[in-house]
């Protein structure tokens, strides 16, 4: 019985050893760098991204502190020009249509 025991877990030992290995020699081929890299550099663009999120809504939130502390000690309204919305997302607004051009006279 414990000569099957360890035969047992020889077998399961070998099998683990043998998958690692195989993992281990799969990433090393060009075709898994590449996957790792992918990887690696949707990752980074995630987390790029939720940074930029997080700054701007900070950025919205000190925009709004400053104007209720500009409207608290004047007593006269912020300026809020140029915003798109009330929610003071942070965005500024489009630029209107551009004025049309002079043609050039030909001859």
């Amino acid at each position: 019985m414990k000569r099957l025991f360890w035969l047992s877990v020889g077998v399961v030992g070998g099998v683990a050893l043998s998958r690692k290995a195989r993992e281990t020699a799969r990433q090393a081929t060009p075709t898994g760098l590449a996957s790792n890299l992918g990887d690696a550099v949707r990752e980074l663009a995630g987390a790029v991204g939720s940074f930029g999120a997080e700054v701007r809504a900070g950025m919205s939130e000190r925009e709004q502190e400053l104007h209720e502390m500009v409207e608290q000690r004047s007593g006269v309204p912020a300026p809020r020009s140029g915003r798109v919305g009330s929610a003071g997302d942070g965005r500024h607004a489009a630029p209107g249509p551009r004025p049309a051009r002079a043609r050039r006279a030909e001859g």
